[in-house]
Order: structure tokens, then C-alpha cells, then sequence
């Protein structure tokens, strides 16, 4: 019998539930990690290139790098003032 049919141990279950979460966990994080850099890439994109064409100029490309970071780094402030009030 595989272990959804059959009864378990309440240390098998535990074992079940912390694999569950951990595997919920990694999926709730690679889905914020798509979503963050579908943001910064349609919010860099938007500010820094006005003339979308085959390749981007020496401003639009330090406009990105610019805008990339400052992104990053508010995210990471963002973040640090929200958990560390959980902690």
C-alpha cells in the first residue's frame, strides 16, 4: 500500500506535513521570485527605453543598471522592515 491509503505513524505524518511545507514554501518562492523580476523588468523597461529597437543606447542601458538597483535595494529595505517586526 503506498502512504495515502495506508495508516501512519504520527511521526511519518509529521515527516508528510514538514516535506509539504517545505515544498510549499519553495514554490511560494520561486513564484514571488517570477513575479519580482516580471516587475522590474516592465517597470525598467517602461522608464528607461523610449525608442525600443534592435539594441539599446549607452543611456538606456545605464538608465536600466540604475533603475535594476535602486529596485532591488528599495525591495530589500522594503523587506527588512516587514520581517523585522515579526521576529
Amino acid at each position: 500500500m503506498d502512504s495515502f491509503s495506508s495508516p501512519s505513524s504520527g511521526s511519518s505524518s509529521q515527516f508528510n506535513a514538514d516535506v509539504f511545507k517545505d515544498q510549499l514554501k519553495n514554490q511560494l518562492a520561486q513564484a514571488y521570485a517570477e513575479e519580482f523580476l516580471e516587475t522590474l523588468r516592465a517597470k525598467c523597461f517602461d522608464k528607461c527605453i523610449t525608442k525600443p529597437g534592435s539594441s539599446m543606447s549607452g543611456s538606456e542601458s545605464s538608465c536600466i543598471s540604475r533603475c535594476m538597483d535602486r529596485y532591488v535595494e528599495a525591495t530589500g529595505i522594503i523587506s527588512k522592515a516587514l520581517f523585522s517586526g515579526q521576529q
